[in-house]
């Protein structure tokens, strides 16, 4: 899959389309995801042009890997989520290609909190 330069998500970077802005620095912006699956859910974008995060690990720089994962924690101690900020602990989801369900092809991290998430994923049932 390669960039496509007209994805939501490259617009909100432009300031085309509006976002609900939890968070921003050079490295990343964090906004309220307009389908929350959560009571908290946040997403978190890099602020380079990468599909996935196959992409963003092979070619960002070694800055903006470091500077995104490090925007991660701010936006979750920014919303009280982390245990560090008085708050019971969040999911980070990314999902990459088809079978994963990517919707748009801008790397994002979904930041998912306030309540019991349970199990990541269902065990597969066995066919015997």
């Amino acid at each position: 899959m390669s960039y496509d330069k007209e994805n939501i998500f490259a617009k909100i970077l432009r300031g085309e389309i509006p976002c609900d802005k939890i968070y921003e620095d050079e490295y990343a912006l964090a906004f309220k995801d307009i389908r929350p699956q959560a009571p908290s859910h946040a997403l978190i974008i890099p602020k380079g042009a990468y599909v996935d995060i196959n992409d963003f690990s092979k070619n960002a720089t070694n800055e903006e890997v470091v500077g995104f994962n490090r925007a991660i924690s701010m936006v979750a101690d920014k919303l009280g989520i982390s245990e560090d900020s008085g708050g019971n602990g969040y999911r980070v989801i990314a999902n990459s290609g088809n079978d994963a369900h990517q919707e748009v092809p801008h790397l994002h991290f979904h930041l998912l909190a306030g309540r019991p998430l349970g199990p990541m994923v269902y065990p597969i049932k066995s066919e015997s």
